[in-house]
């Protein structure tokens, strides 16, 4: 029990590179470890096994947080899946993780607008050796403390800007701050500032909101992983109108997430409720029928049911109606011709709300105690 827990406390789990860490016990050599699925950017490999020689020279090489790219492997080395490699980089070269091979490569890139006829892709020079690993380790242990520094120089210089993460490249010559900012920046101070402090290359890259909350992530209120940190890549605009559209109470606090933006998940149910909403009218009078006026109070807009009530100011009697019953009597009374009644056909009814534990009732784990009966005192006799 004891070499189980020993191995485990060994064992590091870096979670934006997606790869386990371990120190070799016998050699001393740092060993990292491809880890599937510990990454958003991960994409199964559904051709695992198909083998097309146009496609064998092409991989995709993933390296920190959403940044992955394809290469060509130029070193002659059979790569596979999961292997350390070393890549070329704008200035020196970087480490990366190879994460797909194969024909799916081709479609990736097809997606990515990637033509290998034209464009010039990058190349592997060759896997990565230990001292690669032990030289890009070194570099990985430097960007906390270079993030936290980087903030504190930001606030001297009192620029309206936020340094959200640090990447430090393979062989520690360069990094990619990555900042987050509402208006524009003028940081070719800071730069100089940076690469002064820090003595590296330095490349700003900007992020929003919704990306930073995706490096960092978190649980939402749904209680699963932030959408933004598992598989969302391509942030697209939210607005208001999209809680709108769903029927959704305009309530700041419950609208946004965790990142302070609107929530990402707003957009999910749109079209569904864009298309009901299509086979509904738009109504704005009441409907008249022959014992009076019935005034919209309500629309359940996936269940296409529309709630009506004689008395315009109360919701204790709601009559539902279809959407396409609906139609029907707004052309009767287009025409001029009243409906018998909504009272005749159908029994009155309230929208429905269900929760999540039914009709039971909350005190139904209470122990039921049974109550003591009082013994009555004995009466004492009568003295004769």
């Amino acid at each position: 029990m004891d070499d189980v827990s020993a191995i485990n406390e060994n064992i590091r789990f870096d979670c934006f590179r997606g790869c386990s860490v371990t120190n070799d016990a016998k050699t001393g050599e740092t060993v990292c470890s491809y880890r599937q699925g510990c990454c958003k950017l991960e994409v199964y490999n559904w051709l695992a096994g198909v083998n097309q020689e146009q496609y064998d020279k092409y991989f995709e090489v993933r390296f920190k947080n959403t940044r992955k790219g394809i290469y060509v492997n130029g070193s002659g080395q059979s790569i596979k899946t999961g292997e350390l490699v070393i890549v070329e980089a704008t200035s020196g070269h970087d480490l990366g993780i190879v994460t797909l091979e194969g024909p799916l490569v081709a479609r990736q890139m097809k997606c990515r607008g990637i033509d290998p006829e034209t464009t010039e892709l990058r190349r592997i020079y060759r896997k990565a050796k230990p001292f690669d690993i032990e030289k890009w380790q070194e570099a990985i242990a430097r960007e906390t403390d270079t993030m936290i520094r980087a903030r504190q120089i930001t606030a001297e210089m009192k620029l309206e800007m936020k340094i959200g993460d640090v990447e430090f490249q393979g062989d520690g010559t360069k990094a990619i701050f990555y900042y987050i900012a509402n208006g524009r920046v003028d940081f070719r101070e800071l730069i100089k500032v940076f690469a002064e402090e820090f003595r590296i290359r330095i490349e700003m890259k900007q992020i929003g909101a919704r990306q930073e909350a995706g490096l960092i992530g978190g649980i939402g209120v749904c209680g699963r992983e932030l959408c933004c940190a598992n598989h969302i890549t391509d942030f697209q605009s939210i607005t208001t109108s999209a809680a709108r559209c769903q029927d959704l109470s305009l309530n700041p606090q419950k609208l946004a997430g965790q990142c302070g933006k609107l929530k990402c998940c707003l957009n999910y149910e749109v079209e569904a409720y864009m298309d009901a909403q299509s086979r509904i009218p738009h109504l704005q009078e009441p409907l008249e029928f022959e014992d009076g006026h019935a005034w919209l109070m309500k629309t359940d807009i996936l269940r296409e049911l529309m709630y009506f009530s004689y008395d315009k100011g109360s919701l204790a009697e709601l009559f539902p109606v279809p959407a396409e019953k609906v139609k029907e009597f707004m052309a009767m009374n287009k025409k001029g011709q009243k409906p018998r009644s909504l009272k005749a056909d159908q029994e009155t009814g309230t929208p429905e709300f269900i929760s999540a534990v039914g009709d039971d009732s909350i005190s139904r784990f209470d122990e039921v105690r049974k109550k003591k009966k009082r013994r009555k005192p004995r009466r004492k006799p009568a003295e004769g």
